[in-house]
């Protein structure tokens, strides 16, 4: 009865996801870590130096301490408040057997974890924003630059038209696994708390995994610790991510070429500094037979051709049968766990 209400879970999550996008802010609980992690983070990571002064080489161990220990007190809230409200739900069947009995309490059970889990999965709003980063290129280039610009970090002010699609596109095979795959891998694993203490991770690394300064901070230490934990959260989710991609593209449009082997998604993701990123943008990358690259750090694909606004519907194409797939995986998974 457990599995199928984690099935029924998930599904109403990507359904409401579809047709219904993000919660209001103050009910979205991504942005509840957001405020958290905005609010410890002025207390464990110190104000940068002024022009006149400059940065210490020296390892911070004060700051890389409290990173960790704010870090786990939010992670273990988390984790605490997820596993409160799944345990409660799911005893709604025992806790009103004559009012609701256990079929419809286990679908009542199941369609409240499903709101629950949706602000945990963000497929619907990726996807429209990518599309804007289109849109906005048909205005100007300028319009182009400043709608990737929500996407990621990236100095966008110097990217020519066929990078900002790159960019985009490499946004999207990234994100694909931080906002969909690696929540809803933890989800089947750990029910709702691990898909919240994942995007706990992912957002603490989004705000305070930086080397050197931003926002007027210096986060090499301080969000060191944040760093390492979402690296370690998203290895596994990462390479899932790439072989969905994989599983999807590799036969696709190459009459007389040779199929894309798992070995030629390894050597691309080996380009990127980091361990896990590149996984899911080579994996694109190869599918798509264009080039991704980030100006002066890697080159995936550097033999392709530069993508064009056919690729990056085609790669929303890829990433949503990817969904369907791990939707069918993460099915079977409870099924053989009830089993």
């Amino acid at each position: 009865m457990i599995s199928l209400i984690f099935i029924a879970a998930l599904l109403s999550a990507l359904l409401i996801d579809a047709k219904l996008g993000e919660p209001a802010a103050r009910w979205h609980s991504v942005v509840w870590m957001g405020n958290y992690l905005s609010w410890a983070g002025k207390r464990v990571a110190p104000v940068a130096p002024t022009a006149a002064g400059t940065a210490s080489s020296v390892p911070d161990f004060k700051s890389f301490g409290l990173g960790g220990l704010a870090w786990c007190a939010g992670a273990a809230t988390v984790w605490v408040a997820a596993w409160g409200l799944q345990t409660a739900v799911l005893h709604l069947p025992q806790v009103f057997p004559h009012a609701l009995g256990a079929w419809p309490g286990g679908m009542l059970a199941a369609l409240l974890l499903g709101w629950l889990l949706k602000p945990l999965l963000a497929w619907a709003m990726l996807k429209s924003e990518v599309l804007a980063v289109e849109a906005a290129l048909c205005e100007s280039l300028a319009a182009g630059r400043e709608r990737l610009s929500w996407l990621g970090s990236r100095d966008v002010a110097a990217l020519s038209e066929s990078e900002v699609r790159e960019s985009a596109i490499e946004s999207l095979a990234e994100n694909l696994n931080d906002s969909v795959v690696a929540p809803v891998f933890w989800f089947v694993l750990l029910g709702l708390p691990g898909a919240a203490l994942y995007r706990f991770a992912n957002t603490a690394d989004a705000m305070w995994g930086y080397r050197g300064k931003r926002h007027g901070r210096v986060w090499e230490w301080a969000g060191k610790w944040a760093a390492w934990a979402d690296d370690v959260l998203s290895w596994l989710p990462a390479r899932l991510t790439a072989w969905l991609i994989w599983t999807v593209t590799r036969f696709v449009g190459r009459s007389g070429m040779r199929p894309v082997t798992w070995g030629d998604v390894k050597a691309q993701a080996a380009l990127t500094p980091s361990p896990n990123s590149g996984w899911p943008m080579g994996a694109m990358a190869l599918g798509l037979g264009v080039r991704l690259a980030k100006p002066g750090v890697y080159a995936l694909n550097p033999a392709g051709s530069m993508p064009v606004r056919s690729d990056t519907d085609l790669a929303l194409i890829y990433c949503f049968k990817s969904i369907l797939r791990l939707t069918l995986i993460g099915f079977l998974a409870l099924l053989l766990v009830a089993k």
